[in-house]
């Protein structure tokens, strides 16, 4: 019989050391958006006149900025590949395929957002042990796109993917905050490239608009060796219950473009008001019982760094955790400008929004999304 081998001691106290944000340069309004999927109605219409009239298909309506806006606070994205999603004819982002030999886009995006962090950390390469790249829709199955990450980062140690949807960052954050208690690394990015224009389909009225590219990167590290402005990390909780309400099928063994016929599936999918009423009490109730267990007052939580998801299951959550409204300083949105970036939303509203507190302020990220899944992390700033 193998001797159990004895549990090793807890070594390090994980901080948040510093973040990094990646923006594509092109934007797409609601305005420009509304433009071209309406362009598409008129033509999917036109083509199923005849079907229409005899009471065989449904007519497709038109989307317009005020529904956008209503249904999910979002007034612009960015986007990697403009010009593709606003044809008609296309209605897909279309990125040049580039060679093995060439630095995939993925990579590229999220080496940007890296970068930053190390840079405001004061950090090189030859500090970081390890890259964990998580994100909700990996470029291709392996070689992984964190050793690629890695690699072109000049990064001596180790890497692997890790895919929760939307909660990919928080799951991330507590994977390296746990390498670094256990003493196996003092420095490990977290790097979320994020590009869910790829994953959406864009002639679908209910969800057209939802999206947005970007790339984000959290560097964890132990406190001994972190800079003097930077978050402890004061606890974390992941939690998932399984559901279908949000769904994508895509993968190897179905291999689909949004053009075939019944390729729906393969594609984002969700239904919205499911997801609005099961997950906004769940993640409240965690981030409540959570804060107990931390013997953390909720109400006293100086920002909420929320998923960036819908204005309305923000506004909620908020709501149930703080026991008030919450005005945008307490709870800050990067939705509208940005719309969903999956596991990046909460990053790029915690990169934005972060430095104007002062040493001693709590705060809170958190993700919620498919799967369903939910990370919290409670962090209080440094002096």
């Amino acid at each position: 019989m193998q001797e159990s081998q004895p549990t090793p001691a807890l070594t390090g106290r994980p901080v948040i050391s510093s973040t990094g944000l990646f923006t594509p340069a092109e934007t797409i309004t609601n305005e420009e958006l509304v433009a071209a999927f309406n362009a598409f109605v008129d033509r999917h219409n036109a083509a199923h006149a005849e079907a229409i009239a005899a009471g065989e298909a449904e007519p497709l309506a038109y989307s317009s900025v005020e529904f956008i806006e209503k249904a999910s606070g979002i007034k612009a994205r960015h986007v990697m590949s403009k010009a593709p999603i606003l044809d008609p004819d296309v209605m897909c982002p279309r990125l040049p395929e580039r060679a093995n030999d060439e630095l995939s886009v993925m990579a590229e995006i999220g080496v940007a957002a890296a970068k930053q962090a190390l840079e405001r950390a004061g950090r090189s390469p030859a500090d970081v042990d390890a890259v964990l790249c998580a994100a909700s829709n990996m470029q291709r199955p392996y070689p992984a796109m964190a050793i690629e990450i890695q690699q072109a980062l000049g990064i001596d140690g180790f890497g692997f993917d890790m895919n929760v949807a939307c909660s990919s960052a928080t799951f991330g954050i507590q994977t390296a905050a746990d390498y670094i208690r256990a003493g196996n690394a003092k420095s490990v990015l977290v790097v979320s490239p994020e590009i869910t224009s790829g994953h959406l389909n864009w002639r679908d009225r209910d969800s057209h608009f939802i999206f947005g590219d970007v790339a984000t990167a959290v560097l964890v590290e132990d406190a001994a060796i972190a800079p003097a402005q930077h978050w402890d990390i004061l606890g974390t909780k992941l939690k998932t219950v399984f559901s279908n309400n949000i769904r994508n099928n895509f993968g190897f063994l179905n291999r689909a473009t949004p053009e075939t016929e019944g390729t729906a599936d393969k594609l984002f999918v969700q239904e919205g008001r499911k997801v609005f009423k099961e997950v906004v009490p769940m993640v409240a109730q965690m981030i409540l019982d959570e804060a107990a267990r931390l013997g953390i007052d909720p109400e006293g939580l100086r920002r909420l760094w929320l998923h960036q998801a819908n204005a309305g299951m923000n506004r909620l959550i908020a709501h149930k955790v703080l026991g008030h409204e919450a005005n945008e300083d307490e709870s800050p949105t990067v939705l509208d400008t940005y719309g969903n970036t999956s596991s990046a939303g909460s990053i790029i509203a915690f990169h934005q929004h972060s430095d104007d507190l002062q040493p001693g302020d709590t705060g809170l990220i958190c993700s919620f999304g498919a799967g369903y899944s939910a990370g919290t992390v409670f962090v209080r700033k440094a002096g």
